[in-house]
């Protein structure tokens, strides 16, 4: 089975061995976004609902390299060192899907890479 590697510049590149998303036939799988900021490859500065909105942001570039959108994506699994959060996640999720929104698991973890307070991965059509 091939499948097409995808990878821009308009997301922080991997931080370790793995694709920043992969194609195939139809299906992209994002590999999880957390925080960075692409050009300087640092946690986006200010509160936590700059940190959600900066992970949809460099979901959005993959997802456009990979020739979609965000309202491309089916199931998002989101990641978070503070369930708090979750009503923040819901709140900032609503500014960048409509109904009907994508299928979604929202998980409380003890860490994420770089410090990072939230990371979401997704799968596209």
């Amino acid at each position: 089975m091939s499948h097409d590697v995808i990878n821009t510049s308009h997301a922080p590149q991997a931080i370790g061995t793995y694709s920043q998303a992969v194609k195939v036939n139809n299906i992209v799988y994002l590999s999880g976004q957390i925080p960075l900021v692409a050009d300087t490859m640092t946690l986006v500065s200010g509160d936590m609902a700059a940190q959600i909105h900066q992970v949809f942001n460099n979901l959005q570039a993959v997802a456009q390299a990979a020739g979609g959108e965000l309202t491309s994506i089916v199931k998002l699994t989101i990641y978070l060192t503070d369930l708090t959060h979750f009503a923040l996640v819901n709140e900032i999720m609503a500014e960048y899907f409509q109904v009907p929104y994508p299928a979604r698991s929202v998980v409380g973890v003890s860490a994420l890479p770089k410090g990072a307070a939230v990371e979401i991965d997704a799968i596209l059509t």
